[in-house]
């Protein structure tokens, strides 16, 4: 369908525009698209199905270390190119989910506020 991929990004952007997303998501969908490719030895998405997709977000949770929102990110720009611009079904997508934050909130107890 689109064998360029500077076309395909152009494609992607219009079609995100056309849905009145903020200009801050098309930049971030690009850019994920654009890893994607890259990710892939620069082949072209419509050449690729769902196992270079999971594999992509694999390497994204497990190779990278990202976050889970930025996994998430990654996944919405993807299903988002596949569905709208390129009209292609990807099917069950396995990946590995990255891990939540363990984070703890510090509270402090009224002795040690007190201290303070």
């Amino acid at each position: 369908m689109y064998k360029d991929k500077h076309k395909l990004l152009d494609h992607l952007r219009e079609a995100l525009h056309l849905k009145h997303y903020p200009l801050k998501t098309e930049k971030s969908s690009v850019h994920w698209v654009r890893r994607f490719i890259l990710f892939h030895k620069k082949s072209h998405p419509q050449e690729m199905g769902a196992p270079e997709f999971q594999a992509f977000l694999n390497y994204l949770a497990v190779g990278q270390h990202v976050s889970g929102s930025t996994q998430n990110q990654a996944l919405n720009a993807l299903v988002f190119l596949y569905k709208h611009v390129l009209k292609k079904e990807l099917g069950t997508i396995d990946a590995v989910r990255a891990r939540r934050s363990k984070h703890l909130p510090v509270v402090l107890t009224r002795e040690e506020t007190q201290k303070v």
